[in-house]
């Protein structure tokens, strides 16, 4: 009930200005949906955006997953979690990062080498859609192949610091 009338409410007001795309995808409000988004999906990645709403980093990264989610929707599913609402992985995926996005597929942790020394996920925006696309597609067609590492089309070594 309480789930349901929080789901209602938000559509009774207006969102907060300085929330960008993020409203118009996907939340999973538990650990169970998280889990159930992640088991039940058979044929596509599921890609999951772990952060806050109102964080500007994820404000970015929501902007360009929200613009690629038509796109990509045949092989890929997007999904928006709130570390804060939704503990319950934030030691087992060591999010600690504002906005962390990761894959899964087959109920299976895709993971990713970008060239940072860290191929679990992916910890900063994007500002390319097309680049997304590219990484989305890339672990799809990787995960589909029973590889649980693949490598990035771009490097991205030089190009974020940390």
């Amino acid at each position: 009930k309480e789930e349901a009338a929080r789901c209602c409410s938000i559509f009774q007001t207006d969102p907060p200005p300085s929330y960008t795309m993020s409203y118009l995808l996907s939340h999973l409000r538990s650990g169970w949906a998280v889990d159930q988004s992640i088991l039940q999906e058979e044929d596509r990645v599921v890609v999951i955006r772990f952060g806050h709403d109102h964080d500007p980093v994820c404000m970015q990264m929501d902007e360009i997953l929200f613009g690629i989610a038509e796109d990509v929707k045949n092989f890929a599913a997007i999904y928006l979690v709130d570390i804060t609402e939704v503990p319950d992985f934030n030691t087992m995926y060591e999010l600690y990062d504002p906005c962390t996005v990761m894959f899964f597929y087959r109920n299976k942790h895709i993971m990713i080498d970008l060239g940072t020394g860290n191929n679990n996920k992916i910890n900063w925006a994007f500002n390319n859609k097309q680049e997304m696309i590219d990484i989305i597609e890339t672990v799809f067609r990787g995960a589909r192949k029973g590889r649980g590492l693949v490598v990035s089309p771009k490097d991205y070594s030089t190009k974020y610091r940390y």
